[in-house]
């Protein structure tokens, strides 16, 4: 059937298309931080491919190595004599552990439509203001309308078709998975689908004659209720035809004029510490107990409260970077014009808005984290097993949590947190003595804390739980919610620096380093001119423990907690190694200014004080910020940033070197060479944390707020002459409005979420008003002001020369 278009008006906060979706990274996402889904928008078959947030290969098991402390004293020996391949082969054969298991597809829901005619003016989108995707096209004098979302409020699938004249819809829905399961009817209108998933997958990466292992009674349980509501007639499906539609039977609908769909999904998943094949939840029961309860609603209460819960979050913030004509093309011809040169803020903001859209559908309170890819996958070898790995890219997922006001999507990465713990005391003790916990650079949903296989570049890093706690402070930073740093986020930093207090040793001279230490998987080449990872002292380790102390330090004097063990960091931290300035004026990644084997890798580990930390500022340390844009530079020049979340991670670096159109430019980059035509992040493959990233990174070009002051359009680029954005947060406890013509700022407002102190900076002077009336501000240097605000109040920013708000 051939497809006639024509062109609709635009909306700017909406992805469309003309086609329907060919591959998966063409398929729009939808999803409520438990259940994904990708809608293909297909005529005659529609495909919605289902995902269940804890649907993985596996049951919980003890990864760590016994033997691994045996062979820590020998491996640091070995590199403080500069034996460094030496070390990494040690490590290599014995202080590592086994992969980690992978997050799985659960199911297909399939519609198959019984049409007869040329398919005309097809068009398929969505919406991220409602968070629906919706299929229109019309046959003779007939339009069809599909619509499709994934409620967080009823925990359901909600597809809703419909015909503009009665009758003539006639379909076939069915349930499939790539796993074995069982599918039966309860009821002429009702579809029940249960399988089970492999008790173990292989990572994709690796090798093996038996990458997938299915046991009879091991593995995760899963299962699917479908439930059909419609006028039409109801029947069987295995007599219905329809061109590329699967075997299995379905449920027939004919001579309708509205079909209702409804799906719930659920897993035996019963916690990261309990076998789900001996002790998992009944996922039967609750797939019946939620659809049942989904369909004590009509569709337009299913709908409402949907979007009502949905746009609670996402209309927070808005964001404006001006327009032009490409607007009211579809979004993949919109990517294609920009790749081949023209401008189009409007598409940069609806990509800003787009990872705020996706952490919302993939992280919600009481969920499983975003993970590599969300929650959508549809491969059983997932790339990098779909698993959290967090020597950079689960932490990236979380970037924009907070200061695109969605503080409960980053809730998700917190329960993560405490259960690392538990696991990670073990694995702190066990491979090296210490006390508190570690975490290495992958885990799964059973929340491995140890090495994982292959090469030490990536295996051996045990400072992701340090990195991880920067996200409880990050929380506290925005918020200012004692009780939250007392209860939770206190408890988990202070082990994770007992942690480092035991794992730092001296070297020669007497300073602390890490040791073995890798940069993540990153070489360097020795002096011998041999490859290697191993050394000691790495300059990521070594400021990600200077950021862990330091908020240490500042929580325990703000809960008035801990003296003595805030003396010890203290006297700790100013014996830390310091970082260093190599010969290229570059800060060195390394403790030693080593050659590098890929001078353009795609990661940029010793840049992370400068951003997402806070060890190297403008105010506190100038040199090394250059030094940082050095290296930074070196890196760009041999083609650094070649993938999608690395190079989101070097927008945010130009931010905070404040350097607006290097910034700018790796937003173009980013759309134009790592972004599907659904606007999802290409590695390649697909992996969400470039699209997070790069939301982050949109922000940190208007917002700053890490050196104790709220600087406003800090990296501004010239692209963005006239805009406004609204909602964006500060730390402190602040939530931020702007607007700016030709540039300048024009207009802010601030309110004060706790009432503390507010200072800020602006490249133009300002005045203060509150309640109509000018506000006293102390200037404290030029472009910097200062005044006090109370709770729940807004504070009024304006140029004399500007109209007031």
């Amino acid at each position: 059937m051939g497809i006639i278009n024509t062109v609709p008006t635009a909306n700017p906060l909406k992805l469309w298309y003309r086609q329907p979706a060919r591959e998966w990274v063409e398929a729009l996402p939808l999803g409520n931080g438990r259940i994904g889904g990708m809608v293909f928008g297909g005529v005659p078959r529609e495909r919605i491919q289902l995902n269940e947030d804890t649907l993985w290969s596996g049951c919980p098991r003890d990864t760590n190595n016994y033997d691994a402390i045996n062979y820590l004293q020998r491996v640091r020996q070995l590199i403080f004599e500069g034996h460094y391949a030496e070390a990494q082969k040690i490590i290599e054969e014995k202080m590592l552990g086994p992969w980690n298991e992978s997050y799985q597809p659960m199911a297909d829901l399939y519609i198959a439509f019984e049409h007869e005619g040329p398919i005309a003016d097809y068009k398929r989108e969505l919406d991220l203001e409602t968070a629906v995707a919706r299929v229109e096209y019309r046959i003779g004098d007939v339009i069809y309308t599909r619509e499709a979302f994934i409620s967080a409020v009823d925990q359901v699938l909600v597809v809703r078709i419909t015909s503009s004249r009665p009758g003539h819809i006639a379909l076939r829905a069915m349930l499939d998975s790539v796993h074995p399961y069982s599918l039966c009817r309860a009821g002429d209108k009702h579809m029940v689908l249960h399988g089970r998933v492999p008790i173990h997958v292989e990572p994709s990466y690796v090798s093996s004659d038996n990458p997938v292992i299915y046991e009879e009674g091991k593995g995760m349980e899963f299962e699917c209720r479908m439930a059909i509501i419609t006028d039409g007639v109801v029947s069987e499906g295995k007599d219905f035809k329809a061109d590329n539609v699967n075997a299995h039977d379905g449920i027939r609908v004919e001579g309708a004029s509205e079909v209702l769909i409804i799906l719930s999904a659920a897993t035996s998943f019963n916690g990261y510490d309990k076998d789900p094949a001996l002790e998992g939840k009944d996922c039967s029961e609750a797939c019946k107990r939620m659809l049942w309860d989904a369909l004590q609603k009509s569709y337009r209460e299913l709908l409402d409260d949907h979007i009502r819960d949905y746009q609670a979050i996402f209309k927070r913030v808005d964001l404006y970077l001006g327009t032009s004509e490409a607007v009211n093309l579809p979004t993949d011809e919109r990517l294609r014009a920009l790749q081949a040169g023209a401008d189009d803020p409007q598409l940069i903001a609806l990509y800003f808005q787009y990872g705020r859209y996706l952490l919302i559908s993939s992280s919600r309170p009481g969920t499983q984290p975003a993970n590599l890819q969300g929650i959508w996958n549809q491969e059983v070898r997932p790339p990098w097993s779909s698993n959290w790995t967090v020597n950079i890219n689960t932490q990236m997922n979380y970037w924009p949590a907070e200061v695109c006001n969605m503080a409960e999507c980053h809730e998700p990465l917190f329960d993560m947190i405490d259960q690392l713990r538990i696991n990670g005391r073990k694995t702190a003790r066990i491979h090296y003595g210490c006390r508190g916990w570690t975490v290495h650079h992958n885990v799964d949903i059973w929340r491995t804390t140890t090495p994982a296989g292959g090469s030490a570049k990536w295996a051996f890093w045990p400072m992701a739980g340090a990195w991880l706690c920067r996200h409880l402070w990050e929380h506290y930073e925005f918020s200012q919610d004692e009780e939250f740093l007392a209860s939770r986020a206190y408890p988990a930093m202070k082990e994770a620096a007992l942690f480092c207090l035991d794992w730092l040793v001296e070297d020669s001279d007497g300073n602390l380093v890490t040791c073995p230490s890798t940069s993540p998987e990153n070489e360097f080449i020795t002096p011998e001119g041999k490859r290697c990872a191993v050394s000691m002292a790495s300059t990521m380790d070594m400021s990600i423990i200077w950021d862990l102390f330091t908020h240490c330090i500042e929580a325990s004097r703000i809960l008035n907690i801990d003296e003595d063990f805030r003396q010890q960091l203290e006297r700790a931290r100013e014996r830390l190694y310091k970082p260093r300035i190599g010969r290229f004026g570059q800060l060195q990644e390394w403790f030693d200014d080593f050659d590098e084997h890929e001078p353009g890798h795609r990661h940029v580990s010793h840049l992370y004080g400068l951003y997402p930390g806070h060890q190297f500022t403008f105010k506190n340390e100038p040199h090394l910020v250059e030094a940082c844009k050095r290296s930074l530079e070196r890196r760009l020049q041999h083609g650094g940033g070649h993938t999608g979340w690395s190079c989101a991670w070097i927008i945010n670096l130009w931010a905070r070197l404040r350097e607006p159109e290097h910034a700018y430019k790796y937003v173009q980059v980013l759309l134009k060479r790592s972004t599907y035509p659904n606007l999802f992040d290409a590695h390649p493959p697909f992996q969400i944390d470039g699209n997070f990233g790069g939301t982050a990174g949109i922000a940190e070009m208007l917002l700053q707020s890490h050196e104790g002051e709220i600087y406003l359009l800090p990296a501004l680029p010239r692209a963005w002459e006239t805009g406004y954005v609204k909602g964006l947060r500060a730390r402190g406890g602040f939530e931020v409005d702007m607007e700016w013509e030709q540039g300048r700022l024009t207009r802010a407002v601030i309110r004060s979420l706790a009432g503390r102190r507010c200072r800020v900076r602006t490249s133009i002077p300002v005045e203060v008003e509150y309640n109509g009336k000018p506000y006293p501000a102390v200037g404290l240097e030029p472009g910097v002001i200062e005044f006090e605000t109370e709770k729940g109040e807004c504070y009024y920013l304006y140029s004399s020369e500007i109209k007031k708000i």
